[in-house]
């Protein structure tokens, strides 16, 4: 295994479900057997064997339960699966293909995204699977785009996918604190990381969310517009003081989640941007 690969020995029943999306069965994107051939070798597969004309998904299956042992393999075709020019002739197919995907593959403890046209496979926690469950609005950055300590990384990752878990299930307040907790999470490890002189004497430990907001904006990393609707989340966020939701007299709902959630991907990507 490569390091830090989220990918260790896959399981049968994931080979299976990992042949039959490559196959593109079940209205997914079609490939005839020469061209599942071809596309292991465009995954970076060294002699892969010519297709025999055989059944389309045995054949896939075989070659795949061939490399079982090796993880980086699988992972190479995983991440061709979420490649944009796999389907210059069908776009629309790539987020399908991924959604199909994740709906077993979470199940490994991982799951595959395509941030910016970025194919990557990112660690998840199995007990928080909701097969497929997507961001509701599209992310162009990773964590690990933005922080450089592997561990906070995958720490805030996971708390982005509790997130994903909560919004999946209905579960709105708590959806949304977790995204001013991943929100605060972030805007304390970028500044430190780039320039903790920025808060003065206060250490980033101490700092509030909104002191972390307006330095990361006055340092030209977040933009003005996502300046505001950032002090709307963390407003929102408090809400994990039931005396402040009592006092605001509203129940966040799936639309306050949906505007929410644009937020936090608006502040990742403008970290990420160059």
């Amino acid at each position: 295994m490569t390091p830090q690969s989220p990918l260790g020995i896959l399981d049968a029943n994931t080979l299976e479900e990992l042949a039959r999306v490559i196959c593109g069965d079940d209205h997914l994107y079609y490939r005839k057997g020469f061209e599942i051939a071809r596309f292991l070798e465009h995954a970076g597969w060294q002699q892969v064997p010519e297709y025999d004309g055989g059944y389309r998904r045995d054949w896939t299956l075989a070659r795949l339960t061939e490399r079982r042992e090796e993880p980086t393999e699988l992972e190479k075709v995983l991440l061709r699966l979420a490649d944009p020019r796999e389907y210059f002739d069908e776009p629309d197919q790539l987020p399908a293909v991924i959604h199909a995907v994740n709906a077993f593959l979470i199940h490994e403890g991982a799951r595959l995204e395509n941030p910016g046209g970025r194919p990557r496979i990112v660690t998840c926690d199995p007990s928080l699977a909701h097969p497929g469950s997507q961001a509701p609005v599209e992310l162009k950055a990773a964590m690990t785009d933005l922080i450089s300590d592997r561990k906070m990384a995958a720490l805030l990752q996971h708390r982005l996918d509790e997130a994903r878990t909560c919004y999946a299930n209905g579960a709105h307040v708590a959806a949304i604190i977790m995204l001013g907790s991943l929100l605060e999470g972030v805007l304390v490890h970028v500044v430190q990381e780039r320039n903790t002189s920025l808060l003065g004497r206060t250490s980033p430990d101490s700092v509030n969310l909104d002191t972390l907001i307006k330095t990361c904006h006055d340092a030209g990393w977040i933009g003005a517009d996502v300046q505001r609707f950032c002090h709307e989340l963390r407003k929102y966020r408090n809400f994990v003081h039931p005396r402040a939701e009592i006092r605001q007299a509203h129940t966040p709902d799936r639309d306050t989640l949906n505007m929410c959630w644009p937020v936090v991907n608006a502040v990742l990507n403008d970290l990420a941007a160059p």
